[in-house]
């Protein structure tokens, strides 16, 4: 072996002393980059040179170390983890979030409420009885009717401006996905010409990673890696993105919640082909527009416009029969008290028609005048067990138990999608304290290396100029 071949060994020790240096300092100098994986240099010993010849006595030494590589530390199990974890907690966050702004527009329990409303209306039938025919308990009763139907339909008007604003919601997150599905396309093609050409693409793979979680958030997509450094990202079974080829989904359905029909995501090149979508934010938002069902299971937002439109027409027909049962003042038959205009929609056509004391029928059938029974039968209908009241009662309870079971799940999905992140962190992610400890082992790798090439230099000195001169 050849005595330069020290100086060979020293210098790829000072390379690889250098590179690992390097590969620390560029960890430390993204710390606080979002989506950034740990690098790590990953160094090799180079064998000796072969040994041939009859007076070969021993083996070689090594030639020192050769870079086999930046190696990119981070876990697929633990990747695929976060981004399963993330899709269902934000399913449960829109979810959750529907549901209470939901029960906001409830305003219960409240002197705003209808439950509140309806309690007054009541008393006002009672109030009436006991002085029939005046004009003061009956203008406060016909206002309190009033009031009544104007709750219940600004009630349905903000059911329905929610349902529109979750539906115009989809746009922008369909644009979202297809946005990161095109970007995922792109870098699977930068990807897989520097992993052909023996490169590490450890950047172009941080991007692509994060552009993976952005879609599986939003839809609950799932990633599948091919042996050429590309991913598939998958939509209920379906390609979303394939090698460098990237699908487009778009919203389709209704605009209006009136229409009985649900919004749905599908493919733009196969229209009419919804996609399944059972996690992400998009999923959970579809599920808050479902439409009503005979079933009581549908959207929560249709069937809290189907329980409103009930409750108007039973508040309508029960008070209605009441007065067709009875007389006003006059000995005239009780006209109607409420209207509804439209059948299809009860909530925002129910009216008020009586305009004053002549239009309550507040004796019975056989009573005098001044009978007010009537008009005490009718302020007994809130403690009917299947009249208004009661259908309020129960859609409330419904909504209230729904949000906060929601919420409950929202919170136990946020613990689990933020401990799968931390075991992600705990592979991927920069230490200050490794990076600093890395730096210093490498920095004494680095003067140990020299050390040994100066040695080797004062070895080859005495060799070459000092050989021969012993004795002058």
């Amino acid at each position: 072996m050849s005595t330069f071949s020290g100086l060979n060994t020293a210098m790829t020790g000072l390379n690889a002393a250098r590179l690992a240096m390097e590969t620390a300092g560029n960890n430390l100098a993204n710390v606080g980059t979002k989506g950034y994986t740990r690098q790590r240099a990953d160094f090799t010993s180079v064998g000796s040179l072969a040994q041939t010849g009859m007076l070969t006595s021993r083996n070689g030494v090594g030639q020192g170390v050769a870079l086999s590589g930046i190696a990119r530390l981070s876990d697929a199990h633990l990747d695929a983890r976060v981004r399963g974890t993330l899709a269902i907690a934000s399913r449960s966050d829109v979810r959750a979030e529907g549901l209470s702004n939901l029960e906001g527009i409830l305003r219960e329990p409240g002197e705003n409420g209808l439950s509140a409303l309806l309690n007054d209306f009541w008393a006002g039938w009672e109030d009436v009885a006991t002085r029939p025919g005046e004009t003061a308990p009956a203008a406060v009763l016909l206002e309190r009717a009033k009031a009544v139907a104007n709750r219940i339909a600004l009630s349905h008007s903000e059911v329905s401006e929610q349902w529109n604003a979750q539906r115009q919601g989809l746009e922008p997150m369909a644009s979202d996905v297809n946005s990161a599905a095109s970007a995922i396309a792109d870098l699977n093609g930068q990807i897989r010409s520097v992993v052909a050409a023996g490169g590490t693409p450890s950047a172009l793979m941080d991007q692509r990673a994060t552009l993976a979680e952005q879609a599986a958030e939003l839809t609950g997509a799932t990633v599948r890696e091919s042996p050429d450094g590309t991913i598939d990202v998958l939509l209920g079974g379906n390609a979303l993105v394939s090698g460098t080829t990237a699908r487009k989904i778009e919203v389709a359905g209704p605009l209006s919640m009136n229409s009985g029909d649900a919004p749905s995501i599908e493919w733009a090149h196969r229209k009419g082909e919804p996609i399944g979508l059972d996690a992400g934010r998009i999923a959970g938002a579809l599920s808050l527009l479902a439409p009503a069902n005979d079933a009581g299971t549908g959207g929560a937002l249709a069937e809290t416009s189907k329980s409103l439109n009930s409750i108007a027409t039973e508040l309508a027909t029960k008070v209605n029969e009441v007065q067709a049962n009875g007389k006003t003042v006059d000995g005239l038959p009780g006209p109607p008290f409420f209207n509804i205009s439209d059948p299809s929609n009860p909530s925002l056509s129910l009216t008020v028609v009586a305009t004053g004391a002549k239009d309550l029928a507040t004796a019975s059938a056989t009573g005098g005048p001044l009978d007010g029974s009537n008009a005490s039968a009718m302020s007994q209908l809130g403690k009917s067990k299947d009249g208004p009241d009661a259908l309020w009662a129960n859609m409330v309870i419904k909504i209230g138990v729904a949000t906060k079971s929601e919420a409950q799940q929202a919170v136990s999905t946020a613990v689990a999608a933020a401990t799968a992140v931390s075991a992600q962190l705990s592979v991927s992610a920069v230490s200050l304290d490794e990076e600093n400890v890395a730096l210093l082992a490498h920095q004494h790798a680095f003067q140990g290396a020299a050390r040994v090439m100066t040695a080797v230099d004062e070895m080859l000195d005495t060799l070459i100029n000092r050989t021969g001169i012993v004795g002058r």
